[in-house]
């Protein structure tokens, strides 16, 4: 689970008194003494915000661009002094009209884009982002509005690798690099799957910064998803010291007191929450997952069964069962997988439950045909496309397999099990070339103590494969 983590650093206010004598104020409709007077309303905004006086500073900002109508400068200002008071559908407005006015100005461009994303506004914010960057290449906002974005709206790995790569180019071998950029950047190495990397980058975010709260909220991330709970749990606890008040930090506690085996502090977390908090729905989902699991720990299937009598249309339930009886009852699994997905058929974690439920049972067919549908609705969905590839190979479809394992490794290079599913598909096809390069990649990353079957069976196999290869059999690669 990946929190709904924030990016964005505050701009400074202080705007250039220079813009104006510059030549701002060209329009040729209105006389010399009106421009004085709008730049003369503008600066004394620009004190009163300086000051920490944003309620006057409005004021200020609001006569000015009565004086001059065609004042992105005024227009960008109060857009940031609306914001800074939460009155963010008129800050939106006042960022728009700067953009309009000046369509070539980063700056109010990428504070609306990053507003957008806070509203969930992706596709407009995707567009305003990127065309931030492109007028600004170290735009270092729109550049972790964009992270958050992708991350966020689970785009493609593909379009996540690209815009990683724009982060690099802005981190690596850089000075006075902002700590908001390497937390942008090791969040998407971790939502890629390099670990080892995202390590790295947040590392240096807090060597930049030790207390910043982003940075100590996705370094928790990072080590919760290690399961290395000790190191994600001081990480959760500076971040709650930091920002004692902040909803995502109390969060980040309460779901590695969870991951932990610990309900009861988790919920001790949650309990103290406002109640208007409570009512959110990733507080509501937070407590009623936590619940789950506690039943879970304490014993099992019965006891979530015992639940579901008196309460059968349960989705959280239902989609309990069918995760945790998959390997063990096939058949049970199949039947609360679907009625999970009948109750709540856009849940996208019911409908691959349903489809992995149908995996174990070994109805692979069907399990392609579902999956594949899904994958239409949700293309980047690992899970999803897992099972499948795991369908696939299991009917057989090893051709077909091998494109879903590629894809697999794509999105997540450092699975060992992919690469060994991949050899073995492209050995019974016959690729031994292909399989050779797969067998040692798998035994380059493959842990002994959880891989000695499947390492012992490629070891065994390796020596008959090279003698193949040797004498030239197995398909040729086309030229």
């Amino acid at each position: 689970m990946i929190h709904s983590f924030s990016f964005r650093q505050t701009l400074l206010f202080l705007v250039a008194f220079t813009f104006i004598l510059s030549g701002v104020f060209a329009t040729a409709a209105q006389d010399e003494d009106s421009q004085q007077a709008a730049a003369a309303q503008f600066e004394q905004g620009q004190n009163a915000h300086e000051k920490g006086d944003v309620e006057g500073a409005l004021k200020f900002y609001a006569k000015a661009i009565e004086l001059q109508p065609d004042f992105p400068e005024a227009e960008y200002q109060r857009g940031t002094a609306l914001e800074q008071l939460g009155r963010e559908s008129e800050a939106e407005k006042a960022f728009r009209r700067a953009v309009q006015l000046r369509p070539d100005w980063s700056l109010p461009m990428t504070k609306l884009g990053a507003l957008l994303v806070r509203q969930n506004n992706y596709a407009e914010a995707e567009g305003i982002l990127n065309q931030a960057v492109e007028l600004d290449a170290a735009n270092y906002l729109a550049l972790t509005s964009l992270a958050e974005l992708e991350i966020n709206s689970r785009a493609a790995p593909e379009k996540q690798q690209i815009l990683l790569g724009k982060i690099k180019n802005n981190t690596d071998g850089k000075a006075n690099v902002p700590v908001s950029i390497w937390v942008a950047r090791a969040a998407l190495e971790r939502n890629l799957g390099t670990k080892t990397a995202a390590k790295a980058s947040i590392k240096r975010a807090l060597q930049i910064a030790p207390e910043n709260l982003s940075a100590r909220m996705e370094s928790g991330e990072i080590f919760l998803s290690e399961k290395d709970f000790a190191t994600a749990l001081d990480d959760a606890k500076l971040a709650l010291h930091n920002a004692p008040e902040n909803l995502q930090a109390r969060l980040l506690l309460s779901r590695i007191y969870a991951a932990m085996g610990k309900p009861d502090e988790s919920l001790k977390i949650l309990d103290l929450l406002s109640v208007e908090q409570k009512k959110l729905p990733a507080v509501a989902d937070l407590r009623k997952l936590i619940s789950l699991n506690a039943v879970s720990e304490a014993g099992n299937i019965e006891s979530f069964e015992k639940l579901l009598e008196s309460d059968s249309k349960n989705a959280a339930l239902l989609g309990r069962l069918c995760i945790l009886t998959r390997t063990t009852a096939p058949a049970k699994a199949l039947d609360y997988c679907r009625r999970a997905l009948e109750l709540e058929p856009g849940n996208m974690t019911h409908a691959v439950g349903y489809g992995a439920a149908l995996v174990q049972a070994r109805r692979f067919e069907d399990a392609i045909i579902i999956l594949r549908r899904l994958l239409s609705i949700e293309p980047d969905n690992y899970a999803a496309r897992a099972n499948l590839a795991t369908a696939l190979y299991e009917a057989k479809h090893f051709a077909e397999a091998i494109i879903e394992f590629n894809r697999l490794l794509d999105a997540k290079p450092d699975i060992p099990a992919s690469y060994f599913f991949l050899a073995t598909a492209h050995d019974a096809l016959g690729n031994f070339t292909e399989a050779m390069a797969a067998y040692q990649k798998f035994l380059s990353l493959a842990d002994p103590k959880q891989n000695q079957l499947e390492i012992d069976k490629v070891q065994l196999r390796l020596p008959g494969l090279k003698r193949q290869i040797e004498k030239g059999a197995g398909k040729k690669k086309s030229p």
